[in-house]
């Protein structure tokens, strides 16, 4: 089966029988078992996916209705509940834990024939932007095993650019979609906030909007996203943010340039330090935006606020959502959670209600800042990260460009459209001299999906596809 298969390529030639889920699943599991050694991006594996498989082909047989994604392989990452999977949250707490439900998304995924092939690595509960965990250990980086996969989607962009699935679902709270898409060299995309109902806690169906956590898919085409999306969006009782269906069919939406169409250029939000190398790499593709038809203006931004004041108070509503939630594993297990994700609960506990309340007034004005470039700009540019990826042992670089930074979190130019709920992607950029992904990040204002995507479609057109590991 060639390589360069996508999910939807895959469920044209399921459903027209040139092809058989069967041979699809045989092939990905033999990925599987010749790469996943080494890469570490999948921790559990779907004991009856080949069955699903076979009973996808005798549907096709039989004639019956079939879904978008009939017979094709999707990842889910460990974070997401999975009924009969096993599903641990990269925690040795969990690490026996068979949900008997499936998280909306997976229900939906299911129902537009999608089989899931298996669960992706995440570090505990999805803290932090890289992956590594007790349970599991960590997952490397396909382009170089010496180097991290991001996270805290690290499995999924993994599995993914390592071509051990075709699509996989990730999660975003802080970039954790992005992240490990700019670090692997995949489609990374983050929907507006609502758009794919999320409901990972059973115990907390109000648990995604401080900061705004979404669903969103790992990719290797911006067709196979807008299909994931596509087929996932829409209202649901079981997430009261959850949003109506919007901006129909995605995918019949994405040709077409970019005439007409506003950027703003930023290199670093008027906050960070950027690798001179990412820096590069991005400048190039002012130019490759503009052959598009796109006026692309470089703006200066200003927050009010520094980037440690920025990231102090987004890290805080992070450490409090860890205290109210983690308190009691800390209490009663703490050898086995990871010495980050217990300091994460340890400092929310130092958190007031008053601080906590008052991170909204910060919040509001990076909403306002962005606003004001909305007003004149269809979509923001920037670099996705500042720096390419670094050793998976790490949690960061200790500086940039000799400054220096706050290893685990000042290298994350993503956490902004977390504050905000706005539409955002990682898109395949170039590469550094040594070989590693650089990811330009395009975000639009919230409800404006469908124009993220086609722009993104218009790029990935303009280079001939995103680059495939060999």
């Amino acid at each position: 089966m060639p390589e360069n298969y996508t999910a939807d390529d895959l469920a044209k030639k399921i459903k027209s029988k040139s092809i058989s889920s069967v041979e699809v699943m045989e092939y990905y599991m033999k990925q599987i078992e010749e790469k996943n050694g080494q890469v570490n991006a999948f921790v559990t594996v779907n004991p009856n996916a080949m069955e699903e498989a076979k009973q996808a082909d005798q549907d096709v047989i039989d004639g019956k209705k079939l879904g978008p994604l009939h017979g094709v392989p999707v990842g889910i990452k460990d974070l997401t509940p999975t009924k009969g999977i096993r599903t641990t949250f990269g925690t040795k707490v969990f690490a026996d834990n068979v949900p008997d439900r499936d998280a909306t998304i997976v229900k939906r995924l299911k129902a537009a024939g999608a089989i899931i092939l298996g669960k992706t690595n995440t570090p505990d509960f999805g803290h932090k932007g890289t992956t590594d965990n007790l349970l599991f250990g960590a997952t490397k980086n396909p382009w170089n095993l010496d180097k991290t996969s991001g996270g805290s989607s690290g499995g999924s962009a993994a599995a993914v650019a390592a071509n051990m699935v075709p699509f996989a679902e990730g999660s975003d709270g802080g970039g954790s979609v992005r992240i490990p898409a700019s670090f692997c060299g995949v489609y990374g995309f983050k929907p507006s906030y609502g758009r794919i109902p999320m409901d990972n806690s059973s115990v907390n169906a109000f648990g995604s909007n401080n900061p705004f956590v979404n669903h969103g898919p790992l990719s290797r085409t911006v067709r196979d996203a807008a299909l994931f999306v596509d087929v996932t969006q829409g209202p649901s009782t079981t997430d009261p943010f959850s949003l109506p269906r919007f901006d129909e069919d995605l995918v019949n939406q994405l040709e077409g340039d970019l005439t007409g169409v506003k950027i703003a250029f930023t290199r670093d939000f008027g906050m960070y330090t950027v690798d001179k190398e990412v820096l590069h790499v991005i400048d190039q593709q002012v130019v490759k935006l503009r052959e598009l038809g796109a006026d692309v203006e470089e703006v200066s931004m200003d927050f009010g606020m520094t980037l440690h004041q920025f990231l102090g108070f987004f890290k805080n509503t992070w450490y409090a959502s860890a205290a109210a939630g983690g308190g009691t594993l800390l209490r009663d297990h703490p050898e086995l959670l990871t010495p980050s994700y217990q300091t994460m609960i340890e400092r929310g506990f130092d958190i007031s209600t008053s601080e906590y309340i008052g991170y909204q007034q910060k919040r509001t004005i990076v909403w306002k800042e962005l606003q004001k470039h909305f007003e004149t700009y269809d979509l923001v540019m920037s670099p996705s990260l500042a720096i390419p990826a670094f050793d998976h042992q790490l949690i960061g670089p200790e500086e940039i460009e000799g400054e220096k930074i706050e290893a685990d979190s000042d290298w994350m130019m993503t956490h902004i459209y977390n504050m905000t709920g706005l539409p955002a992607a990682s898109i395949p950029a170039g590469f550094t001299k040594s070989g590693l992904p650089i990811g330009m990040q395009l975000a639009g204002n919230r409800f404006n999906d469908g124009l993220v995507l086609r722009a993104s479609h218009a790029y990935e057109k303009l280079i001939g596809g995103f680059p495939v590991l060999e």
